[in-house]
């Protein structure tokens, strides 16, 4: 586990400057850099995030939900678009995502109305839907987006207390890059940062998906040796 005060703190030490060459402002981006490139190279549950919203019957229009202005730098991507009745209650639909060009040789006539079977992005902040919808349908849109970020107000995250190691490593790889540091210095730390990266995304992405009722227990083959043998053997052989 690694605090905000205690990851800046480890930047300087490992880098052997102080707050007078690696000012907050400046320890700040490599978090925010390290973070981003977290969200870019694995898939967490932690990134996974709903957003709520509903649709205007006769605009196939509507802004992601939970964002307004600020929606480019809170998401990363959209997994998923599902409608369902104004009520609440009635079949859930998820969407199929297309193209725009697609949709508009499906869904020419923007006035004519139905239940929507299509999305896709229209811009940075919009989801677009055909065909237009003919009710206040309600959305659930599946996002991919980082949670709130490691500052001085937030000292406590998700990253910082489960891959503490991949958050010093990246961290130091933008300071390293910032300070002209030696080559082998930085090459040492993306390594590392790699070593991390693997790591977690076995454990988070390979094992923390698999179900031993359904798929049994991992099992990593160890080599053996038998009496009268001098060689090591794995198993099946």
């Amino acid at each position: 586990m690694t605090t905000y005060t205690e990851l800046v703190q480890q930047i300087r030490d490992y880098t052997e400057t102080d707050s007078s060459v690696l000012t907050d402002s400046i320890v700040n981006d490599f978090i925010e850099h390290t973070e981003n490139k977290i969200l870019r190279d694995l898939d967490l549950p932690v990134f996974r995030s709903y957003q709520f919203s509903n649709f205007t019957t006769g605009n196939g229009f509507i802004t992601l939900p939970g964002g307004g202005a600020t929606v480019p730098t809170q998401f990363s991507v959209i997994r998923s678009v599902m409608i369902y009745p104004a009520s609440g209650t009635g079949d859930r639909i998820y969407l199929q995502q297309k193209d725009v060009t697609f949709m508009d040789e499906f869904h020419p006539d923007r006035t004519s109305t139905g239940t929507p079977k299509y999305y896709c992005q229209w811009d940075h902040n919009t989801i677009y839907v055909v065909p237009t919808p003919s009710a206040d349908f309600k959305v659930e849109v599946g996002l991919i987006k980082l949670p709130d970020r490691m500052t001085s107000s937030n000292s406590n995250t998700w990253l910082g207390d489960n891959a503490p190691a991949l958050m010093l490593y990246g961290s130091l790889v933008e300071a390293f890059k910032f300070l002209k540091g030696p080559a082998e210095m930085l090459q040492m730390y993306q390594q590392s940062y790699e070593t991390t990266l693997q790591e977690i995304a076995a454990q988070q992405m390979g094992r923390a998906r698999r179900d031993e009722w359904a798929n049994g227990v991992i099992r990593v083959p160890r080599p053996s040796v038998l009496p009268g043998y001098s060689k090591p053997i794995t198993g099946g052989q």
